[in-house]
């Protein structure tokens, strides 16, 4: 009876307070009635809306102003917003970083939003002051040097904000759920589902409001109005401080992984204990940081950094042990790390994929007829807002109507498992680029028959089915990829997890131009090049087809990994030895 009593107690503070390693704005263990969940994750929410807003304003127009203000050829243009966006999403990698070791998750986004308002302050003055502007008066075939140093510095400034934002900002508003709560984590479920519902709103506003604005008032006008948002969202997250659940930084996450690898090395010859419960842990009572790891018996040679020897006692009571013996903890630790690498490798050709919406598919809207009335017409970047709707439907869909009825069907929480999701959106993938080659070919043919005209006589909505299936895809493949890169990264490391989850779309923006280097330079030789001076003495059909066949051949590489991943294994509060898991 008494023991009941006392087990009643410990479930009653454990639901009035949260012991998950995080603390409240005043450092003290947070009451969950007034913190987390959802009243804090909404004023993430918010910033992060701004800053899409922000962003996709800038992304989806600068291929346009590239090729008509400063005069870029295509495959130059292309290039140019290649290498900035790949910029853009691989400095998550050292923001998330920094987050995670030293500063904390909260002043890496506060500060990263400062530097972000200051790119676009000085992105603004690039198009408003008179001796930065592009030209004294009117339109010019060569801007001014000054406008295009202005210019590029102040788009690169917002790269670096962007560098502490993404990957911060994101896994900030999943800890404010705790993993160990059964309603918090059911909620933290939907978390990421509805973080790129707002993710697209404010994609959505950019790609049409902002877009607008640019065509039809100035680019001045359009950049003060994302420089204000700006300003007014880094004061609403700051409002928000005393709803928030903040957790420490608890130094480099790569230093107990180097650690673990020199101690297996070190320990390579002695043989296994009979009992796993044998290894090395920590007791439950001296854990302050993150979560217990369950033993697995994939890569066995980590497996030894956790044999306990006679010597590593007294080297325990000296506290001398880093580098000859590591924990269960970190050996898994390590092994999650591993064992993502072959997935974030295979996830390249999708981002490869995604690559093309802001850049060909923007260009190609172009070449067509935009016009909705006799007198209003859409502008070319407005139409990647399809793109944002099909993520946005395919979202709402899985959260709202596919999960209950594959929780049901499967048992599993999540419905189908986090790889399975992204297998999904890679599938779409390969679909939008088959779709893509099929409407160019269909333009070209039109631009054979009516060379006067061109294209211009053919709806830009042919373009509606690659937005709308790219965005289908993201739905499953980008939000997968954040749940990925947050859920199986360890504990210590989770926004720079998330900066590898923008790295995959960073690389492949990389990887989007050195394709399109290469396999200029291989046609070219042959007689053409599928790229020309512009898209109608282009073949970017052929190109897609290309696209279609890469991004097939990876995902049967993908589906044989996927089959056989195993994924981390979180021991209960209540657990502490690993024969228990």
């Amino acid at each position: 009876m008494e023991q009941t009593r006392k087990q009643e107690r410990v479930e009653a503070d454990e639901e009035k307070w949260v012991y998950d390693s995080s603390v409240d704005h005043k450092g003290r263990v947070p009451l969950r009635a007034s913190t987390g969940v959802w009243k804090a994750s909404l004023f993430i929410i918010a910033i992060e809306f701004s800053e899409r807003l922000s962003y996709f304003g800038i992304a989806t127009s600068l291929i346009i102003y590239l090729t008509r203000v400063i005069h870029q050829d295509l495959k130059t243009a292309v290039k140019n917003v290649n290498y900035w966006s790949g910029v853009t999403t691989m400095m998550p990698l050292v923001g998330g970083f920094l987050a995670d070791a030293y500063v904390g998750r909260f002043s890496t986004v506060l500060v990263s939003s400062i530097i972000y308002f200051l790119g676009l302050l000085l992105l603004t003055m690039s198009r408003v002051v008179p001796s930065w502007k592009p030209c004294a008066t009117g339109p010019c075939h060569k801007p001014r040097k000054i406008h295009e140093v202005v210019f590029f510095l102040a788009i690169y400034l917002i790269s670096i904000g962007t560098g502490g934002h993404k990957p911060c900002l994101e896994s900030f508003g999943a800890d404010q759920f705790d993993d160990d709560h059964p309603a918090e984590r059911r909620n933290k479920l939907s978390y990421f589902n509805w973080w790129n519902c707002g993710l697209c709103s404010g994609l959505i506003l950019g790609v049409t409001l902002i877009v607008y604005v640019q065509d039809h008032v100035s680019w001045g006008a359009a950049d003060t109005i994302l420089t204000v948002v700006m300003a007014s969202s880094v004061l609403i997250f700051c409002i928000g401080r005393p709803f928030y659940r903040f957790r420490m930084p608890t130094g480099s996450p790569l230093t107990p992984m180097f650690q673990v690898l020199v101690a297996a090395i070190t320990k390579r010859k002695l043989p296994y204990p009979p009992n796993p419960a044998q290894l090395y842990e920590v007791p439950k009572s001296e854990k302050t940081q993150g979560r217990f790891l369950c033993h697995t018996k994939s890569l066995k040679l980590l497996n030894k950094a956790a044999i306990l020897e006679e010597k590593d006692i007294t080297a325990l009571a000296k506290q001398q042990i880093p580098w000859r013996l590591a924990t269960v903890t970190k050996v898994e630790e390590m092994k999650l790390v591993l064992n993502m690498i072959p997935i974030w490798l295979t996830s390249f050709p999708f981002g490869i994929c995604v690559a093309q919406a802001p850049t060909f598919f923007i260009k190609q809207s172009t070449t067509m007829n935009r016009n909705i009335t006799d007198n209003f017409q859409i502008p070319p970047a407005s139409v990647y807002s399809l793109a944002a709707v099909g993520m946005i439907v395919s979202v709402v869909i899985y959260d709202k109507v596919l999960v209950p009825v594959l929780r049901r069907a499967t048992g599993n929480e999540r419905g189908i498992n986090i790889l399975q999701r992204i297998g999904i959106g890679m599938v779409f993938a390969v679909v939008t680029m088959v779709v893509a080659a099929l409407v160019e070919r269909k333009r070209l043919r039109v631009v054979e028959t009516d060379q006067v005209k061109g294209s211009i006589s053919m709806s830009v909505f042919w373009l509606a089915p690659q937005f709308l299936i790219i965005g289908f895809g993201d739905g499953f493949a980008l939000v997968g990829l954040q749940e990925y890169f947050y859920d199986q990264v360890p504990d210590s490391m989770r926004s720079l997890g998330l900066g590898l989850y923008l790295s995959v779309i960073g690389v492949a923006n990389f990887l989007s131009s050195f394709i399109i280097t290469i396999v200029d330079h291989v046609t070219k030789k042959g007689g053409k090049s599928w790229f020309g001076k512009d898209l109608n003495s282009s073949r970017l059909d052929y190109f897609y087809w290309l696209l279609a066949a890469i991004t097939a051949a990876d995902l049967c590489i993908y589906v044989l990994l996927a089959r056989r991943f195993s994924y981390k294994t979180v021991q209960k509060r209540a657990v502490v030895a690993v024969a228990d898991c």
